[in-house]
């Protein structure tokens, strides 16, 4: 046994399994050895866990394997809560930049990823086991009880081919007839929304022109300065969250401390 206090909660894992009490839980190879070999816990130690259905469970390990670890979930620590209503649409970029827009855009509450393809995008291809597995590490971190959903990426046009009527998209846009971001995001108001964010070399004018066109497009600018593409994803986050996004919510913290000795054992 490790010393860790006894009820205490070390770590949080994203699972795919049904969660209540009682429930057993399996974990794969990558999961079992993070578990034993980095973070050295062993059976009877905690973890929490949350699948983004059915809030955030302190589990007990049950014992480990050659390549696995069974747990059994015992104490709701965390209701199920909905995150904003935010999609976002964004080229993709180089690796390493790729990779920081879902680890960014997961930590402030985005509900979809999706990228979509530019007439300038480069790369013309996406990782998504990649993408998903920067999404789920940083939903573990951030301690929010869900991971974005990922959606196949298209091209820009069909992904708009059968955009639903009441979700505004403000068009983050270098250049044109493009307002203050949170000048347009006040006057729009509360509403399903996302954001679109081009690519690092930005939009076509073509692409501009014909965005312009749809009814549900909000052209908006990030000021002055032009900003690359990831940069321009947390500005753009950031002034949806401060203005209608979850950041705008009253309550207090109601998560239990991560580590929490006082917790039942079992």
């Amino acid at each position: 046994m490790t010393d860790q206090p006894q009820g205490a909660v070390k770590t949080r894992l994203y699972v795919e399994s049904p969660l209540a009490e009682g429930q057993s839980v399996g974990l794969d190879h990558e999961r079992a050895h993070f578990l034993r070999h980095v973070l050295r816990l062993d059976r009877g130690d905690a973890v929490a866990v949350f699948n983004g259905r059915d809030g955030e469970w302190r589990a007990v390990i049950d014992g480990f394997g050659k390549g696995w670890c069974s747990l059994t979930v015992a104490q709701q620590r965390r209701v199920q809560s909905a995150a904003p209503d935010l999609w976002l649409l964004f080229a993709p970029l180089k690796k390493g930049r790729i990779d920081f827009v879902a680890e960014k855009a997961t930590e402030m509450g985005v509900s979809r990823l999706w990228p979509v393809f530019t007439r300038r995008t480069d790369p013309n291809r996406v990782n998504s086991d990649r993408l998903r597995a920067n999404a789920i590490e940083a939903a573990e971190q951030c301690e929010r009880l869900s991971v974005p959903e990922l959606v196949e990426p298209l091209p820009l046009a069909r992904a708009l081919a059968d955009w639903p009527a009441d979700r505004r998209l403000f068009l983050c846009a270098e250049a044109g007839n493009a307002r203050p971001i949170a000048e347009a995001m006040r006057e729009t108001g509360p509403c399903p929304a996302a954001l679109l964010i081009g690519p690092e070399g930005g939009f076509d004018q073509s692409e501009l022109d014909e965005l312009g066109k749809l009814p549900f497009v909000v052209p908006v600018g990030l000021g002055p300065r032009i900003l690359r593409a990831d940069t321009a994803v947390v500005a753009a986050l950031a002034c949806w969250q401060s203005l209608s996004g979850d950041w705008t919510a009253d309550g207090g913290d109601t998560r239990p401390p991560f580590r929490s000795p006082t917790e039942p054992t079992v």
